[in-house]
């Protein structure tokens, strides 16, 4: 008699963040993500933007792989509905090849959307929807894919602006 034991027959999602099959260098990681940033100010139209970029890790608060992220804010039109200013933004990034994702259900009107393994996820900044005076602002979140192996665990980290490579 013969006894095999499998403990899985097919590699699961972990696998490709414990070990992705194409890793990419630091400037890669921050490129995929400051380009495709860049890409959503223009196809949106963004007024006044400002970003930031930080090198984070995939797996918990330190260890490889690593993913860049990009923080984008900008103002919101002084007579756009933000139903409609975020459905026309995505409407405009779904025509130049973004795909929609599920909604953004912790942010009113937030759209998610993604591109060549980058996803995106834009919605009306909370605390100043609320504000009768002061002008509305609309956030970005971008994050890029989890290839980056290089160790940055004893780097200092914080956000790095990056304002003047996404206007």
């Amino acid at each position: 008699g013969a006894f095999v034991a499998v403990g899985r027959l097919h590699s699961s999602a972990a696998d490709s963040i414990e070990h992705p099959t194409r890793t990419a260098t630091d400037e890669q990681t921050k490129a995929e993500v400051v380009e495709q940033a860049r890409s959503i100010v223009t196809i949106a139209s963004l007024q006044q933007p400002t970003a930031g970029y930080l090198l984070m890790s995939c797996r918990n608060r330190d260890d490889p792989p690593y993913q860049g992220a990009v923080y984008l804010t900008f103002r919101l039109p002084a007579d756009a509905r933000p139903d409609a200013y975020f459905s026309d933004i995505a409407a405009a990034m779904v025509a130049r090849g973004w795909s929609a994702g599920r909604p953004a259900n912790q942010h009113l009107f937030g759209k998610s959307l993604s591109k060549n393994g980058v996803n995106a996820i834009i919605y009306q900044d909370s605390d100043s929807a609320d504000a009768t005076d002061a002008p509305r602002h609309g956030i970005a979140r971008i994050y890029g894919r989890c290839r980056d192996m290089t160790d940055h665990r004893n780097d200092p980290t914080g956000w790095t602006d990056i304002t003047d490579q996404v206007r």
